[in-house]
């Protein structure tokens, strides 16, 4: 019997390549699906300012042939012929996670039943209800290939060796895209963000300065810029990878054991990838950028 097939479209950061990739791998394993991810459609309009980088972990899924993918003017014609046909199909070719008038999105388990042979699968799915019960497989799908390459990183050991309580801050969450850097009300909301992240981080600092001795905070960030007004450095160290900053921010991430998450699908998943049994992570109570009211794990500590 032929498999069906499932090709998962892969876009954005990395936080959302990485759900994406862990949904539709587990879909993948729950149904006995042939499992592609589609890396071009994503990317191929120049605008974007993410790139795909799930090529630097041990996936296990193939590429999709270039006649899954949708990445040129004319395919992209061809898609939307495709959706118009699949409005009137028993047999769907395109799944799409659902959203309500808002945009808002809930974990809702994905029914393949009404499905083509093939299906793509296009969506966040940021809620680790989606791929929970396969996590010992995703931490060998996600591990990275080249892990020995950050063995001497001065901040690597500083991780085994001390109690290091990780903290992330995405600065210009809403103003890094091209067309938003210059616009007041994109800059405006993206420093009302990080105020709203650093007043949670003290609260978590807090409750790590009673809860472990002796901690050393270790700080990430995209962009340094002012952070030293809320963070003095005798107490507080920058994370300032110069290599690669992006894929080595992360690995580093992974290797921690007690975590303030901040609002970042970056972040979530540095700490999602942690192996600690007894590790500790915190999560802010009421800031949530995702879309998936079921974001934020039940098992973290919300602050």
């Amino acid at each position: 019997m032929i498999k069906k097939k499932i090709i998962a479209k892969i876009s954005e950061g990395l936080g959302n390549q990485l759900f994406m990739y862990a949904n539709s791998y587990a879909l993948s394993k729950k149904f006995d699906l042939d499992f592609y991810i589609d890396t071009l459609s994503g990317y191929y309009k120049k605008k974007e300012v993410y790139n795909y980088l799930l090529s630097d972990f041990n996936i296990t899924s193939k590429i999709a042939p270039l006649k899954y993918t949708y990445a040129n003017p004319k395919r992209n014609i061809l898609k939307k012929l495709f959706l118009l046909v699949d409005k009137f199909s028993d047999k769907k070719k395109f799944i799409f996670e659902k959203k309500d008038n808002n945009k808002i999105t809930s974990y809702l388990p994905i029914n393949i039943d009404f499905t083509h042979d093939y299906f793509f699968l296009d969506g966040n799915f940021e809620s680790e209800k989606y791929f929970l019960n396969y996590r010992n497989d995703l931490l060998n799908e996600l591990s990275f290939k080249d892990h020995y390459k950050f063995s001497d990183n001065k901040y690597l050991k500083l991780i085994k060796n001390k109690k290091v309580i990780s903290i992330c801050i995405r600065q210009n969450r809403f103003s890094e895209r091209q067309n938003n850097k210059e616009t007041l009300t994109s800059i405006e909301k993206s420093l009302l963000f990080v105020k709203q992240t650093i007043d949670y981080i003290h609260k978590a600092i807090d409750y790590y300065d009673n809860k472990i001795e002796n901690p050393l905070y270790l700080i990430w960030s995209n962009d340094f810029t002012g952070l030293d007004k809320y963070f003095s450095k005798d107490k507080f160290i920058f994370v300032e990878n110069e290599k690669n900053k992006y894929l080595t921010d992360f690995y580093l991430l992974t290797q921690c054991k007690y975590f303030i998450v901040s609002p970042s699908t970056f972040n979530w998943w540095g700490a999602w990838l942690s192996k600690y049994d007894d590790k500790i992570c915190l999560r802010p109570q009421n800031i949530n950028l995702s879309n998936n009211i079921d974001f934020w794990p039940e098992n973290w500590i919300a602050i």
